[in-house]
């Protein structure tokens, strides 16, 4: 028995070593001391100890550099080369583009916590918050967006006058051309606003201030173009468009067809070198209206004019609209939501060599100017237009779901709805939570290119499933369209959101995993490098460094998921106190099954792996869950913790930690090595998988908090446009203060008088007339319910139209 304790304990004290990744040789002058010791005192049978020698010799023999060069290291990288999985430039500049912030700390397996505390939390200047509180709700005022999608197919005049004038178009400009130069968050704070009150409104917006002419002018521009360029875009002079995508190419930019020829040709009267374009684009927003276009197409010079490659690659340049050759003016029309959208074409359009964005020297520089620039426009763009349609709707739907009564009770307080309406409020709080850490990041410095493929796809889907939420609990006042219809309009745009910049099927199948695997991997970019080294010896060494730093990784990993899943994680020490920090506790372990089972996948399906794209959306939807939850946990803190908002925090982080435990599952039931896929499920479950969804009695106090007047209501209100009396989601605000005390009197109205059989009136104003001639109610408390009755029917009713109505006249 003795033995046997000395045993555990030696096993136990072995593995707590690997699971705190001391250096290779503190591990092995340790393991010396403890093998000793052990010998010593639990005196362990002659195969155990001849296996355990024989590992302390192997852990020797691997502290000598040049003998595991020599023999294992020089060796290997030649099977590791075979391994490696066939990248395109388009690929290699993709993961190239940005830096890596929080979703490298959870590939490491061991997140550093500390580094996401000190983010900075999202704020806005007194200048940004003047100008939501000033133009922004003005702007809203201005649209109506009935008016926008069905008569005019169009903004108003003055609402592009308004545009222009207040500099809309100008957010990302800097000051010294004219520009408002907001942070990102404000930024995306103005994107929710608008989406709160018209698709239309927020896509025209978002366009100039997202991958476009701008910002490639503000990163890659001559100071001759920005000083040309800038000040024109900042006025609203020029309204731009940027055409990249084209009937034979969406997501494949590598294999554009558009062409640009380097060549001799006519321009302005005189002979000069200059490029000829040729190019076909569609679904380019703006280009019914730009007057400057921005075009992405693959640069050629077959006479060597420029004195290096026939193919010089992804260029990007500007052309005035009035460009001879330019055909552009016809619209798409995506989903009835009729932002400016359109093809447009080029034939044989000669431009001079210096409307390249950037000068010559930024040919071919293309493709990695826009995925660099698109780390930081896919976290603001569709994120901040998602979330404001996300909040408008959790808004309006705990509102309309306490004063809309069926079997005499508020539907919200029916069970299935009230757990819907929590699903809602919970994806709502993750997307706000997602959107304003990560641009809060962007302002403090980092270009997080994994993040904005996971806000991208993953909160545009997050508003997909609030959307389809609130049309379910509104029913028929969601479908039928008209002035009083608060949501149609954005429920028919959400397919838009999905598709463009990256559609969610391409991003999680082969972007999230597919680039943070390399990208944010602490060793795997190392290796990747040091083995295409042209210097052979100086390779061999850097890859003999990161190959055994990444064995240590694995083995520590190995360690932390098994003891981190066996104690549930709770002795290991994060931040926090109370509930929440049960789920750094949580986060800290599917991190740690996260980084063993992708190194387990590289390692032995190498490059196969980038065509099981099915595992690489798990481990990516993995890696996107615990992200997601991290952002909940920081913009809780930020806010100051309140107590009041704990459910939310405890809903969204359950539903998406057990979402990573049942994708992690997913991973290994759908494993090609299955007898890896069973030694992994022992490391990671090896108490089964015991995470459990969200309790119904949690969903209750969720629902709770918006279908009441409440603070953290108010909260979830205050980043969207939700004033002005004419604006439905006031009215429903005002409706939702009154309906606590029309309940009352209600209930007084129903217990005294219709169930006695004295009152026999059906509906509630005639209740309301019987009650008050019975004296069962007050003249005050009749009037009171007869407003109340006015207000809930005006919200509740929808439009009917003529027929000759619902054609469009123009």
């Amino acid at each position: 028995m003795y033995g046997a304790a000395i045993t555990i304990l030696f096993i136990i004290t072995a593995v707590y070593l690997a699971y705190r990744r001391l250096p290779l040789l503190v591990y092995t002058l340790t393991f010396t001391v403890l093998l000793g010791a052990y010998v010593l005192l639990g005196r362990p049978t002659g195969i155990w100890q001849g296996i355990l020698w024989l590992l302390l010799t192997l852990l020797w023999l691997l502290n000598l550099r040049p003998l595991r060069k020599a023999l294992i290291s020089r060796r290997f990288l030649k099977t590791y080369l075979r391994l490696l999985p066939v990248m395109s430039d388009t690929e290699r500049a993709g993961l190239e583009a940005g830096t890596v912030w929080w979703d490298g700390e959870l590939f490491s397996g061991n997140p550093d916590w500390d580094k996401l505390r000190a983010n900075p939390p999202a704020k806005l200047s007194e200048e940004e918050q003047a100008f939501l509180d000033g133009p922004c709700e003005q702007l809203c005022r201005m649209v109506d967006d009935f008016d926008v999608t069905h008569r005019r197919v169009d903004l108003s005049p003055e609402t592009w006058q308004f545009l222009k004038s207040q500099g809309f178009f100008a957010m990302i400009i800097p000051k010294r051309y004219g520009g408002l130069e907001f942070s990102a968050y404000a930024h995306s704070s103005v994107l929710v606003k608008l989406a709160s009150r018209s698709v239309t409104l927020a896509s025209t917006v978002a366009v100039p201030n997202s991958l476009g002419p701008a910002e490639l002018l503000n990163h890659y521009g001559t100071e001759e173009q920005k000083n040309f360029w800038l000040p024109r875009l900042a006025s609203g002079e020029e309204i731009p468009c940027f055409a990249l995508t084209g009937p034979r190419v969406g997501s494949d930019a590598g294999a554009m067809p558009d062409t640009g020829v380097v060549c001799r040709g006519i321009y302005q009267g005189r002979e000069i070198v200059g490029l000829k374009l040729n190019f076909s684009k569609r679904y380019i927003t703006l280009a019914p209206v730009a007057t400057v276009v921005g075009l992405a197409f693959r640069m050629l010079d077959p006479e060597r004019l420029l004195g290096g490659a026939t193919d010089i690659g992804i260029t990007c340049a500007l052309l005035p609209r009035d460009t001879p050759g330019i055909e552009i003016g016809r619209r798409h029309f995506p989903l009835n939501i009729p932002f400016q959208n359109g093809p447009l074409q080029g034939r044989d359009v000669f431009v001079p060599l210096d409307s390249i964005i950037g000068g010559v020297a930024m040919a071919g520089q293309g493709w990695r100017m826009l995925v660099e620039q698109l780390s930081v426009g896919r976290c603001i763009s569709l994120p901040g237009n998602a979330t404001g349609g996300a909040l408008a709707g959790v808004y309006a739907t705990g509102a309309y779901a306490r004063i809309r009564r069926q079997f005499n009770m508020p539907v919200g307080r029916f069970e299935g709805v009230e757990q819907v309406i929590a699903r809602m409020v919970a994806h709502a709080f993750i997307m706000n939570a997602a959107r304003s850490v990560t641009t809060a990041a962007i302002d403090a410095g980092a270009r997080p290119a994994v993040p904005a493929g996971i806000l991208k796809a993953h909160v545009t889907e997050l508003g997909r499933r609030v959307a389809n939420d609130a049309m379910d609990v509104h029913g028929g006042k969601g479908i039928m369209l008209g002035p009083r219809n608060y949501l149609g309009r954005c429920y028919q745009s959400i397919p838009i959101a999905i598709t463009v910049e990256g559609a969610n099927i391409l991003t999680r199948n082969l972007i999230i995993f597919g680039q943070g695997a390399i990208r944010c991997h602490p060793f795997v970019l190392k290796e990747m490098a040091a083995a295409r080294n042209p210097d052979r010896k100086r390779g061999v060494d850097e890859f003999d460094r990161a190959l055994f730093a990444h064995i240590g990784f694995a083995i520590s990993n190995t360690a932390r998921a098994f003891v981190l899943a066996l104690t549930f994680a709770r002795f290991t020490r994060v931040p926090g106190s109370g509930p929440v920090r049960r789920y750094y506790q949580h986060i800290e372990r599917f991190s740690a099954s996260f980084a063993l089972l992708t190194d387990v996948a590289m390692l032995t399906l190498g490059g196969y792996l980038k065509k099981k794209e099915s595992l690489s959306a798990r481990l990516g939807d993995v890696l996107s869950s615990m992200y997601l939850a991290s952002m909940v946990l920081k913009q809780y803190e930020d806010e100051g913790s309140p107590p009041e908002e704990l459910p939310i925090v405890e809903w969204a982080c359950r539903d998406l930690l057990y979402q990573a435990q049942e994708q992690l599952h997913g991973v290994l039931r759908n494993f090609p090595v299955r007898w890896i896929a069973v030694l992994m499920r022992i490391c990671i479950f090896p108490r089964g998988r015991t995470y459990f969804a969200p309790a119904d009695r949690l969903g209750r106090d969720v629902a709770a908090l918006v279908l009441t007047d409440t603070a953290t209501r108010h909260r979830l209100g205050r980043a969207i446009y939700c004033n002005d009396d004419g604006n439905p989601l006031r009215q429903l605000q005002q409706a939702l203060e009154l309906a606590e005390r029309a309940e009352q009197i209600d209930k007084r109205i129903r217990v005294e008088g219709v169930r006695t059989g004295r009152i026999t009136a059906l509906d509630p104003p005639g209740q309301t007339a019987a009650a008050l001639q019975l004296g069962l109610i007050s003249g005050t408390e009749a009037a009171f319910l007869r407003d109340y009755d006015q207000r809930v029917m005006d919200i509740v009713n929808v439009d009917d139209f003529a027929p000759d109505e619902l054609a469009r006249h123009g």
